[in-house]
C-alpha cells in the first residue's frame, strides 16, 4: 500500500497540482496586499477618507467606534467593508487568471503549427463529401 501511495504521489500531475496550489496561495497573499495596501487606501480617500475595513453594521442596535470594538464587545455585526475588499480581491485574481489562460492559449495556438491539409471536398451539385483527389462525384456522377 505504501508503494502504491508513493507511486501516486510522485506522478507528474500530483506534483504539478501541489506546485500550483503553493503558487496560488502565495499569489493570494500578494493580491490581498495589493487590494488592502495599494488599491483601497486611495479609493477610500477619494470617497471621503473611508476605510472600507471599518464599514460595518452592528445588529444589536448599539453604536461602536470601530469594527474591532464591536467584535471585542461580542456584538453581532455585518462587516460589509471586508466583504467589499474580498470581492475586489476576487475580481483581481479572476482577471489575472483570465489573462494568464489567454496567454497560454495564444502560445498553444502559435506552437500548434498550420492546420492539417484538407482530405475531403464538397460536391458542388449534390453537396456530398468526397475525397479531395476525386474528379467525379461518386454519388451524383458530376464531373469536378
Amino acid at each position: 500500500m505504501f508503494k502504491e501511495f508513493r507511486n501516486f504521489a510522485m506522478r507528474g500531475n500530483v506534483i504539478d497540482l501541489a506546485v500550483g496550489v503553493i503558487i496560488g496561495a502565495a499569489f493570494g497573499k500578494i493580491t490581498t496586499s495589493l487590494v488592502n495596501d495599494v488599491l483601497m487606501p486611495p479609493l477610500g480617500l477619494l470617497l471621503g477618507r473611508v476605510d472600507f475595513t471599518e464599514l460595518f453594521l452592528p445588529l444589536n442596535g448599539q453604536n461602536y467606534e470601530t469594527l474591532a470594538a464591536a467584535r471585542t464587545a461580542g456584538a453581532p455585526v455585518i462587516a460589509f467593508g471586508s466583504f467589499i475588499n474580498t470581492v475586489i480581491e476576487f475580481l483581481i485574481v479572476a482577471f489575472a487568471v483570465f489573462i494568464m489562460v489567454r496567454q497560454i492559449n495564444r502560445l498553444r495556438e502559435m506552437n500548434a503549427g498550420p492546420p492539417p491539409a484538407a482530405t475531403e471536398k464538397t460536391c458542388t451539385r449534390c453537396l456530398s463529401t468526397i475525397p479531395i483527389q476525386a474528379t467525379k462525384c461518386r454519388f451524383c456522377t458530376t464531373d469536378l
